[in-house]
Formats: C-alpha cells, structure tokens, sequence
C-alpha cells in the first residue's frame, strides 16, 4: 500500500463551500440550501442532522448533481478530490456517480428495480463504468454481496427485489454503492425505517467498509444516537443552513446552538423514566416566509433584538477553534442528563391497576393467513379447474396471551414480521383471530351481539404508522375528525363543529386549522390528526401501531408528550407497538417481546430493561444506539428472521441463538414466569 500524504497536505475527499440550492416555484423561491459549507477528509464520516424539511437530503442531492426543476444549484461550489462538480458537463458527472461517488438512498426500491433481478441490476451497474463481460460483472457482482456480508449471494442475485426482506434490500442497495469503491458515499436516512437489529446489521457493515477501504461518508439522519457512535464530526442543519459544526464530542457534549441543545434534550433517554420530554416548542418555519435575522429566533427561548440579525460563523470555545456555531447567544456547559439508571418518574394518576378487570384480554390468539380456500366465486372457480394444491400458510401470530389494563401502557416489540402489527389490529377489532378468545371488558367478544360488537369497536381506536395513508386526502379535517363521532351519536349536527375544536385541542391542534385537507399539514400535525379522529369517539385505550416511527426526534417528543397528558388526563390505555426501545423505556409500564409469532418474554419495564431474561430481548437491548457510546463497534445478530411460512421447529429463535442447546430444535418453550410478573419462554430456564 503506498504511503499516505501527511494530514496538511492530503488533499480533502469533499470540500463543499457556500453551496446554495433553491427551488423556483408558482408561490416563491425556497431557499432550502443556503449557505452551506463543510470539509470531508479521506476515510471520515459526517453526521448531517436537523429536523425534516432543514435541507440535509437536498444537499446530499445538490452534491450528487441529482436536484430536479423547480430546483438547482445557483452558486458556491463542490470540490471532489480538488475538481468543481458544479462545472462539469453532464457527461463527466455521469461518469463519476455510483463510480466514484456514490449514494444509498432512503428506500431500496428507490435504488432497484421491482420488475429486474438482482444480477440484472448489478451486471448493468458495473457495465455503465467497466468495459467487462456480463459473466465477469456477474463474478464482481458476487464478489461484492460477500463482502457486504449478505449470506448466500448467489441465490439473492436471482432474488427479485420484492422476494427480500426490507433489510436485505438495504444491504444489496449498500453493495450496487459499493460496486466500484467509491471514494465518497451520500447515506440518505438508510436505516431510518428499519428495526434495531436490521438497523445494527446495516452500521457494522458501514463501519468495516470505511474502516477497511477508506472512503468518505456522508450519514443524513435526525437519530443522533446512530450519528453518535458512526461519525466523526456532526453538523446541524436547521431551515438550510449549518447552525452547528464539529468533532462528535464538541457538539454532543458542549453544544452551544440552542436548537442542538433542544435535538439532544428531546431524546427519551435525556430524561427521566415516564416524565414528560423536554421538546422544542413550535414548527420548522416555511422555507416562503422565513424570520428576519436568525430562523430559529421564533421557537428559541434565548431570542432578543439581536437575533433579528442573521447571525455569522464564530468560535466561542477557545479550547476547540474548530467547533463552529451561528448564533448570537452560544450556549454554555453540558446539556442536562438524567442520573443513571434512569430514574422512574412520580406515579401518574390514574395509575395501572393491577387488580382491575383488563380492558381487553388475548388468550392463545393465532393468526394464519392463507389457511383457507378464497371463499365464494373465486374458491369455486378454483376448485373447478383442480386447483387443490395446500394452501402457503403465514403464521402471524401462534398463540399469545396479553392483556391491557385500564390506565396501562403495554409495549409491543421485535423485528419487522414478528407479528406486532398483527396482533394489534387483531386487539383493535380489525381482524378476527383464526383461533383463540378475544375478551374484551371481560366478555368474550365471539359472544357480542352485533350492538355489543360496535361499542367494544368504539372502546378500542388504533393510531397507524402512517397518518397520510389513513387519512382521506379528499376530506377536510372537520370531516375527518367528526364524522364517526356523529354517525354513532357522540354529537349531532348543531354542536358537531364545537366537538371537532374540542378534540383539535385536545390533541393539541390549532382549532382554526380545522377546515383545511390533511396534504397541508406536516407530518407531526397529521399524526396530531390522526389521535385527534380516535379521540373524537370516547374510547378507552389505543393501539399506537409505530405512530412516532418516521418523525424527528423533536416532534417525537411533542407526540410522547401528548400520549403522556391524554393518559393523565382522560384515563386513556395502550397498546404502544414501536421498533425503537428508547420510547418504550420511557413511555410503556409492562412489555412484551415478539418473536415469529410468539411472545418469548413479558416484564415490567424496569425489571425487563435491568434483568433481561430470554437470549433475544438481551441481543435487542445490546444493539440499543446510545448517544453516549462514541465511535461504538456495532454488532448485529446473526443470520436472518426466518419466514412465518415455514417457522423453524421448537423454539422458533434457536437457529439465530448463541445459548442454543439440542432441545431447542425440537421442543417449544412455554411461556414461564421466572420472578414476579416477569416471564420468559426459553429453556435456559427450565432448570431454575
């Protein structure tokens, strides 16, 4: 390996200097890149952070020469290796993106296409900048997936996209980057929607690959417990510009914007066990209608006459020249932190009663799809031409129990697939379960009459992952939030609109926003919408399926804290279903720990994340990003979550698990308590 030129006088990877994107549209010009600047030396890693909306993906667009009309780059320049990308024609641009710069995006399925497979896209990929054989591309293709570490890589070349799992799809789109071993890589929020597992799969192979082959990284995200143990340094976007700027242990430790200080106290685990989150008050402003002077002055608690100034470049710590902030009050000292362990809040009245009758109770509850023939004219016409082959059963749910309390927040956790979203619709009243008893205010809902089955409907509301998707893009909020309430007789028609303010505010919406469609509001609001319809019919518990999965860490906070008041105030329970253990820690009284279908351990949250039991829920809570663990090695549990379709024999984690004995292969571990309300189904403690 030839030598490497000393740090002073090795020529930078990327040098962005005053870079300015703005999208010309009917309403105005947005300046959604303004002013950007920062410096990326070979083999390190930059945290680019900020709320949605603050212009980290468009710059990472702006860099890769991928900004579509209405928008362009208008000035300042990007310097790759010493040469300006914004001179380039067209032609030379394209001969360096995914050759030598590369990005991995958001979403595979943006990176592959669904109608090609694998081979297909990766032989096409190495031919666009290598002169070689489709059968050598192919090699190099293969060669690639084992280097990522993707088990099996001949059989996933011939895998189409749909045939992987969301996980599996990231790391392909992670080898088509890797193909030609760039020298920078623009990492869009690739792990944003993925599980903690998944999530860590994704890190360890993103660490060995910087690690080992030296290129640069660019990682745009808003968790910045994942930024703090993979970069090197961080800057902190905020309505198009770099507010913050440094080592990962200047701005984390000493930040002195006061919207760092804000980003850093919304995390859950900045505060203490089920108290109400510290949150940054307000909205990201409209990129149309920006404040005078400095954006964050209108949500800023230190905002004077002096911040109707725009606020330059300065270095307030002496000690560290190269930390860099835009503001006209830095801040000083550490950001304040909980004392370890976590502390539990005071009790919330009304509390969990142990003693209360559950509100709604599971006992053995499975849910297979495709164990049956379609019913009517399509199973008949099936039938006729000798369609008789046996059903492809998924096994979604095989046999829980589970019950929540009134007053009681039950978190639901685990990988994608095992079965979470299931059985919360199956609580909901969504789906009814293929075996097993539903009972709900102790009757057993298969005995309702269809009047006694419309009110234990209306007890239980669900608030989903995705607000937009369930809301109607047609109706105004009004409508939205008040029409079951009426149908069913909550309200009538002369005090509707009344009723729809009241549950606007209570869900903590602006009631004169209440005429407008749901695409006009951001996606916080939505959420805020979403609760605000479940609310508006008096139910007793919710089922949160992921509701504060894809949202920043501040808005996060603001819908936390809004679960926590309505809990407090209206007695509400939860079944709170979420892949991110940092909000279950601090939101949820009791968990429970999904596996392929089964719950394999069910504690107290305190006792659950001190004492963990089962070898899964100990392999989850180890992969848990802290923002406290810099430059942390990230592992990662091996092997894949097997299909629902044909779930291993016994216990159903033992071929991922490293305590596996020879009877984990063939027996199934029942679900046993093990100490006071604390249970777990595996064999290691049987002899106890």
């Amino acid at each position: 390996m030839s030598a490497v030129l000393a740090p002073e006088l090795e020529l930078p990877t990327l040098e962005v200097r005053n870079l300015q994107t703005r999208f010309h549209t009917r309403a105005g010009v947005l300046p959604v890149v303004d002013g950007v600047s920062f410096t990326l030396g070979r083999g390190k890693v930059l945290g680019l952070v900020g709320e949605s909306g603050s212009g980290k993906s468009v710059t990472g667009f702006s860099i890769m020469g991928l900004v579509d009309p209405p928008g362009r780059v208008e000035g300042g320049q990007v310097l790759f290796q010493g040469r300006d990308l914004t001179q380039l024609a067209a032609g030379e641009r394209r001969a360096l993106r995914g050759n030598r710069i590369a990005m991995i995006f958001q979403d595979p399925m943006a990176t592959l296409n669904p109608v090609l497979r694998v081979d297909t896209q990766m032989i096409e990929a190495v031919q666009a900048h290598r002169r070689v054989s489709a059968e050598e591309a192919r090699r190099h293709a293969r060669d690639t997936l084992g280097r990522m570490g993707i088990p099996s890589p001949d059989e996933r070349l011939r895998a189409y996209p749909h045939q992987l799992s969301g996980g599996m799809r990231q790391r392909v789109a992670i080898a088509i980057a890797m193909l030609h071993g760039p020298d920078l890589i623009i990492a869009d929020e690739p792990t944003t929607a993925l599980d903690v597992t998944i999530q860590a799969q994704i890190l360890s192979e993103v660490q060995k690959l910087v690690r080992d082959t030296g290129t640069s990284l660019i990682w745009i995200s808003h968790d910045l417990s994942v930024v703090a143990g993979l970069a090197d340094e961080i800057a902190v976007m905020y309505a198009g510009r770099i507010v913050e700027h440094g080592t990962v242990d200047d701005v984390l430790d000493h930040p002195r914007h006061p919207y760092t200080r804000g980003l850093i106290d919304s995390l859950p685990g900045a505060n203490a066990r089920g108290a109400r989150l510290r949150q940054i008050q307000g909205m990201t402003p409209s990129l149309l209608n920006m404040p005078v002077g400095c954006a964050f002055a209108p949500r800023c608690p230190h905002a004077d006459a002096a911040c109707e100034a725009r606020p330059e470049i300065s270095r307030p710590r002496h000690e560290a020249p190269w930390h860099q902030v835009r503001c006209f009050h830095p801040q000083q000292g550490r950001p304040a932190a909980p004392a370890a362990p976590r502390p539990p809040a005071a009790p919330r009245a009304p509390a969990a009663n142990d003693q209360a009758p559950p509100l709604i109770a599971l006992r053995q509850v499975a849910q297979r799809f495709g164990a049956t023939p379609p019913p009517g004219v399509v199973g008949r016409a099936l039938r006729s031409v000798g369609w008789n082959r046996p059903p492809v059963v998924t096994h979604a749910v095989d046999g829980v129990d589970l019950s929540v309390r009134p007053g009681e927040v039950v978190g639901l956790v685990g990988e994608s697939g095992c079965g979470k979203s299931t059985l919360g619709r199956i609580a909901a009243g969504l789906l009814r379960p293929t075996e097993g008893e539903v009972i709900v205010g102790g009757t057993p809902a298969a005995d309702f009459t269809p009047a006694e089955q419309l009110a234990a409907r209306l007890r239980i509301q669900m608030v989903f992952q995705d607000p937009y998707a369930s809301l109607n893009p047609r109706l105004r909020v009004s409508r939205i939030v008040g029409e079951a309430a009426l149908l069913h007789g909550l309200t009538d028609a002369a005090g509707l609109d009344d009723y729809v303010c009241a549950q606007l505010q209570r869900a903590g919406l602006d009631p004169a926003l209440r005429h407008r469609y749901p695409h006009q509001f951001s996606g916080g609001q939505r959420q805020r919408i979403g609760i605000a319809r479940a609310l508006a019919v008096q139910p007793s518990m919710l089922v949160s399926d992921e509701a504060v999965a894809a949202l920043d860490v501040s808005i996060q906070a603001q819908i936390l804290n809004l679960f926590m008041d309505l809990r407090d105030q209206l007695g509400l329970a939860y079944l709170f279903i979420s892949h991110d253990l940092g909000v279950i820690e601090h939101l949820c009284d009791r968990v429970a720990v999904m596996y392929l279908g089964r719950v394999v351990e069910s504690a107290p949250v305190a006792e659950l994340f001190a004492r963990p039991a089962h070898p899964y829920t100990q392999a989850l809570l180890a992969e848990i990003p802290s923002i406290e663990a810099r430059g942390a090695r990230f592992s990662a549990i091996r092997g894949e979550i097997p299909s629902p379709i044909a779930p291993p024999s016994g216990c159903h984690f033992h071929p991922r698990c490293p305590q596996a004995m020879p009877r984990c292969r063939t027996e199934t571990p029942r679900l046993r308590g093990i100490a006071i309300h604390h249970a777990s189904a595996c064999h290691l403690h049987d002899a106890h």
